[in-house]
């Protein structure tokens, strides 16, 4: 298993981190990594702003495809603020949830919406 650190600034291209079209950028490349069996070290240096719609799609859309155990074997990150710590792990407790009962909110999402 080999260690990857995984730059996000340079991902993206600049230090904002806000919009899920870049998370997507991170995602395909995380997912990569893990199923190569490999563990990413997530670097946020450089990185000024975070939202949970790029976490969501960066981070988040994992959980549908890996087990929690796996994610957690594999995933780490370095260089970030205790907020942006709390913002992650906000964001995957929410994961977990959904992905764990994905039909259920699926439901209550298209109720909501009147779907």
């Amino acid at each position: 298993m080999k260690e990857i650190e995984v730059n996000i600034y340079s991902i993206v291209g600049n230090s904002f981190c806000v919009d899920s079209e870049d998370g997507e950028k991170v995602f395909e490349v995380l997912k990569k990594i893990l199923e190569q069996n490999n563990k990413a070290v997530i670097s946020f240096l450089n990185v000024e702003m975070l939202t949970s719609a790029f976490l969501n799609t960066a981070v988040g859309r994992l959980y549908g495809m890996f087990s929690h155990e796996k994610i957690k074997a594999s995933l780490s990150v370095k260089d970030i603020s205790d907020d942006d710590k709390l913002l992650i792990k906000k964001v995957t407790d929410t994961a977990k949830a959904y992905y764990k009962n994905k039909e259920k909110a699926e439901k209550i999402e298209n109720e909501i919406l009147g779907v």
